[in-house]
């Protein structure tokens, strides 16, 4: 990426650091207003966290998005929601009042209860006499039940300078049961006055990086006002966790990128950033209120399917040899590097452990699959990626052949490839044992047009990635299938960004069968 203008840090310490950490601005005995007039619900609706019995209901009101505060009046304002069995309401299942909040940018989060397994909803809020978009949710299956089949889709990386959303446009015409979002909703960098690719110049506040809240909240404001996300939104429940770009680029647990912020003003910035994500997507955690929280979760569709949801930036340690891609880094093989954190790592490989489902998925965001970046003889690796944390992936990979994990399947973005790949438990011997596999998912917009002939080193048994059946770099989405039998992974690609409205079509197709660990293309 080239340069782009930075603010300075100078006094974040004081102003910034009281609204990253103060949770009650509001007098709590202010008179609740009412939106009159102006359409409150730009940014749209959304659902998310998909349980048997509920799921979570969003929006955010703001009658003006590239403002701090939305535009709104400073008070706490009483909006509407219900939750019905049909588009039309007329079996309306649960409903209620919710607040919307200055201290939260006046964002609502519903936990609706009380809903059948296995149900598709519709949703709409109300405010001041203003009516939302309807959004279309369902719930998880009964906890107990052998569904036959789960439709899914994954996506990541949707950098708005770098052009359109048109693939979030085509995800939600396929109506999947439940979206995966693996990070980089939004990225932290300025914005140039043109808009980018996008040729849509924005006002002069986004020149800079994000850094504050108000910062990432217009930032927040800009993407979510794109009405093809706001399609994806509206048409199923998503599931997130963030990667780098939600907070600074390549951050790693305690550790900000190097030498460009002092540790005090970096973590003033992640609080920022984790507050401003929870604050706009539909995630069920409890309000951010400083630089830490616990965003690693699961979700079960029945003996179908089991998801793992991690947070492998939170808890890792840093980057080693610079960082970057590197050849011969001794440093990554420590056996006491951490990738997911001593308390996350037994989290997952206890409940891998525990799952009673026939395909057990860790989505996440870097890839966990061995890449060499380099054609020749010698082996250059990401020291971000899983492989700059050899014994932590070792541990994972491991842990889930002893513990006879049944079918794992990597689903992960971060890069802006499309990627298929087998997990080995060496990636350094072709003939070691396959554990599982691993779909890397493109980026939606990320990179710009992209390249339909470019792609990784390929695969075969003497290639430099053996284990690699499929790479290609563009951009679009993964769409799944999954039944009993088989999982199957449909890359979706669009051939363009730089301009709305352009077609989708299938790059590849992949399967991998119940009980038998590996890739066949279709």
């Amino acid at each position: 990426m080239p340069d782009l203008a930075r603010r300075s840090f100078f006094g974040l310490g004081g102003s910034a650091l009281a609204l990253a950490f103060t949770t009650n601005l509001a007098d709590p005995w202010t008179a609740p207003a009412t939106v009159k007039g102006d359409y409150p619900f730009h940014l749209g609706v959304a659902s998310g966290d998909p349980l048997p019995d509920r799921v979570m209901l969003w929006t955010r009101l703001a009658v003006k998005p590239l403002e701090p505060l939305g535009g709104m009046p400073y008070n706490k304002i009483a909006v509407d929601w219900e939750i019905a069995e049909d588009e039309a309401f007329t079996r309306r299942a649960r409903h209620g009042t919710a607040w919307a909040t200055p201290e939260y940018g006046h964002s609502v989060h519903v936990d609706a209860k009380g809903l059948h397994p296995g149900r598709e909803y519709f949703y709409r809020f109300r405010t001041g006499g203003q009516i939302s978009p309807v959004g279309r949710t369902r719930t998880a299956p009964a906890p107990g039940s052998s569904p036959e089949s789960l439709k899914l889709a994954f996506a990541s990386c949707a950098l708005w300078q770098d052009g359109y959303y048109t693939a979030y446009r085509h995800l939600a015409e396929e109506e999947p049961d439940v979206v995966f979002h693996l990070g980089d909703y939004i990225y932290e960098y300025g914005i140039v006055p043109s808009g980018g690719l996008r040729q849509t110049p924005v006002p002069e506040q986004f020149r800079v990086q994000c850094d504050t809240l108000d910062r990432f909240r217009v930032q927040y404001g800009l993407y979510k006002s794109d009405p093809d996300l706001q399609a994806a939104h509206q048409r199923a429940p998503w599931i997130v966790t963030w990667d780098d770009h939600e907070v600074l680029d390549n951050w790693a647990g305690p550790h900000g990128p190097g030498g460009e912020v002092s540790e005090q003003d970096y973590l003033v910035i992640r609080a920022n950033a984790f507050r401003a994500y929870w604050e706009n997507l539909p995630i069920r955690v409890p309000p951010v209120q400083g630089p830490d929280a616990r965003i690693y979760r699961r979700f079960t569709y029945g003996d179908l399917a089991e998801f793992n949801v991690l947070d492998t930036r939170q808890y890792r340690d840093d980057q080693v040899c610079g960082d970057g891609q590197q050849v011969g880094c001794a440093e990554r093989l420590d056996p006491a590097r951490q990738m997911l954190g001593a308390e996350q790592e037994r989290w997952l490989l206890d409940g891998l452990g525990a799952s009673r489902a026939k395909w057990n998925v860790l989505a996440q965001q870097i890839a966990m699959i061995q890449l060499d970046f380099d054609a020749s003889p010698a082996q250059r690796l990401s020291m971000d990626l899983w492989d700059g944390y050899k014994a932590a992936k070792d541990r994972v990979l491991t842990g889930m052949a002893e513990r006879r994990v049944s079918n794992p399947v990597v689903l992960t973005g971060d890069i802006h490839y499309n990627l298929a790949g087998e997990l080995k438990t060496n990636f350094d011997d072709p003939a070691s044992p396959t554990v599982g596999v691993e779909f890397v998912g493109t980026s939606v917009s990320s990179g710009g047009n992209g390249n339909a002939a470019a792609g990784l080193p390929p695969g075969g048994r003497d290639a430099v990635n053996p284990h690699l059946r499929f790479s290609s770099y563009q951009r679009g989405y993964v769409s799944c299938q999954v039944t009993r039998s088989q999982w199957q992974a449909d890359f979706k690609v669009v051939p363009y960004v730089d301009r709305p409205g352009a077609p989708v079509s299938t790059r590849a197709s992949l399967v991998t069968l119940d009980g038998v660990p590996g890739l066949n293309a279709l």
